[in-house]
């Protein structure tokens, strides 16, 4: 109940900021996709241009494609492609290999999207978090419960023991790239 209520107040959220009035420079340089049923969301708006978003930065990425498919298969992209901002810790293809045999093959089905949500849900953070202002042993709220802390040694960074290769800033926040798949506990 409480991770519905969650999901509830998370799609509320991106609604609202997807919706918001943009000034009129903004929208003329836009145009959107349209299907059969209507008009597509937030991530069929074409752009040619403005900087590539969370979403499209990852499509972009041969290092992400596992993300990219689990991002689909939540149903997550118009989400993280609205305006954020957002920060996003995007393990790489590799993190995701070192999974247990069959973990993310089980986590793409439909039956499980849930499951796989709320994983994603764990490496986003509602708002940007720039490395340069992550203190040692920060904790922060993920979008679908839990929290992750920050660790610093030297000067690397560190999110719940997994280090941040890059960063990435996009149009709608900004993406943390890591090496390991962060679970919930």
């Amino acid at each position: 109940m409480k991770k519905t209520i969650k999901l509830l107040l998370l799609v509320s959220f991106v609604a609202l900021v997807g919706c918001k009035k943009t000034d009129e420079a903004t929208t003329t340089s836009s145009t959107t996709d349209t299907t059969s049923a209507g008009t597509t969301g937030q991530s069929g708006v074409k752009d040619e241009n403005s900087a590539p978003n969370i979403v499209q930065t990852a499509v972009g990425s041969k290092d992400h494609t596992t993300l990219v498919t689990a991002v689909k298969a939540a149903g997550l992209v118009d989400a993280l492609s609205n305006a954020g901002p957002f920060t996003v810790f995007a393990p790489t293809n590799a993190a995701f290999a070192k999974l247990p045999a069959g973990t993310v093959d089980d986590l793409l089905k439909p039956e499980n999207k849930d499951k796989l949500s709320n994983i994603l849900g764990y490496h986003t953070y509602v708002g940007t978090l720039k490395i340069e202002y992550m203190q040692d042993g920060q904790d922060f709220d993920m979008v679908y419960g839990g929290k992750v802390k920050i660790t610093k040694k030297g000067e690397k960074t560190f999110v719940n023991g997994s280090e941040i290769l890059a960063s990435i800033p996009t149009s709608n926040g900004i993406i943390h790239v890591i090496g390991d798949v962060l679970l919930p506990k």
